[in-house]
């Protein structure tokens, strides 16, 4: 399997993905999982390792990535030193290989909002998504969301397999909750977002609405946003709010937790989402959600949160005023019961089921 998105300088949910998906296939009997990534100095960063032994090719990113999708070298299973029964690229790294193929295919988003993403981007998911479309003996992807859009895209259908994301997060305790936001200055009453913040988040709007519920009610409490930057321009913070919205940039994974766990309320209106982990995460930790109608994230939350219209700052502010009623204790017990039944070992044997479908394809 293909494990380069760990060593992106922001893995993000992919990176999740990976890491987690590897450990739970890695963890089976009846497989013996590789994994292949470009030349790197280092290892990855410590919330970004995995359990699968990984063997690099020669090339730096750049130009694996370049051979792969110009000159077609080197072959999955060179950069592996061993023969594959499957290849799983699991993003749009996808490697030569004589072996059956199985992609997974996170979101479309690049097409829908080409103007969310740089030049250099949109040309390699495209030349990637033809591949797909070529190549591919099995599609996996996170939610009918994208399976609806991979279906618009030209993706044989037939070759596509739901396989939602599991959810592992670590239970901090009181203590360690209260040490993290007194680390990070947060405060212990505060509504939060998390994210790399690039213009598909929408987090411009995210703090016009904040800007809104305020107005409407003083008693909401400060607005926390956790994360590196991406690219974009930066958010605009409305003046009226200026003093109340606390950037803490990149945090560790323990402390990324400890601020979901201490959160009054999650809102997070992306405009596009291939699966939606904060969500699920948040909803593990018992925290009411605010996410975005009609997406991935709202398959996730189902029934247990708030959903918004992600292009309205007056709805959005309406859900985070909802999330911080009455009905917020609904939301903690039913987001918890829910997210619990999203796990990896699940998600490990559906995929090993797609492996299966794409031997069978390609026999």
């Amino acid at each position: 399997m293909v494990v380069e998105q760990l060593y992106q300088p922001v893995p993000g949910g992919s990176g999740t993905y990976v890491v987690a998906l590897g450990d739970a296939l890695r963890r089976r009997e009846d497989l013996r999982v590789v994994g292949i990534a470009a030349a790197h100095r280092g290892a990855p960063a410590a919330d970004w390792r995995t359990q699968v032994p990984v063997r690099h090719a020669p090339l730096p990113r750049r130009l694996l990535y370049a051979a792969w999708q110009h000159a077609h070298v080197p072959r999955a299973e060179h950069v592996a030193r061993t023969a594959l029964d499957v290849c799983h690229a699991t993003t749009w790294a996808v490697p030569p290989t004589r072996a059956p193929l199985v992609v997974t295919v996170h979101d479309l988003a690049f097409l829908e909002g080409p103007e969310l993403f740089t030049p250099h981007g949109n040309a390699f998911f495209r030349r990637a998504l033809d591949d797909v479309r070529r190549r591919a003996d099995a599609v996996v992807v996170p939610s009918r969301a994208t399976a609806d859009d991979c279906v618009r895209a030209g993706i044989d259908p037939d070759l596509l397999h739901v396989v939602p994301h599991g959810v592992d997060v670590p239970r901090p305790s009181p203590t360690a909750v209260a040490a993290a936001q007194a680390r990070l200055d947060v405060g212990s009453d505060y509504v939060m977002w998390a994210g790399t913040v690039e213009p598909r988040k929408n987090v411009d709007r995210l703090l016009e609405a904040y800007a809104a519920a305020v107005a409407a009610d003083p008693g909401v409490p400060d607005l926390v946003l956790t994360g590196p930057a991406g690219w974009g321009a930066e958010p605009v913070v409305p003046p009226s709010v200026r003093t109340r919205v606390r950037r803490t940039g990149r945090v560790s994974r323990d402390d990324l937790h400890a601020l979901l766990a201490g959160a009054t309320a999650f809102v997070f209106p992306s405009l596009s989402e291939g699966f939606g982990f904060p969500v699920l995460e948040a909803m593990a930790h018992g925290t009411p959600v605010v996410t975005s109608r009609a997406t991935a994230c709202a398959e996730v939350l189902g029934d247990t949160g708030v959903l918004v219209d992600p292009l309205d700052v007056d709805d959005i502010a309406r859900g985070i005023l909802t999330a911080l009623g009455p009905d917020g204790a609904r939301m903690r017990v039913a987001g918890r019961a829910r997210a619990a039944t999203y796990t990896w070992d699940t998600a490990a044997e559906r995929t090993v089921d797609a492996y299966r479908a794409a031997v069978r394809r390609r026999a």
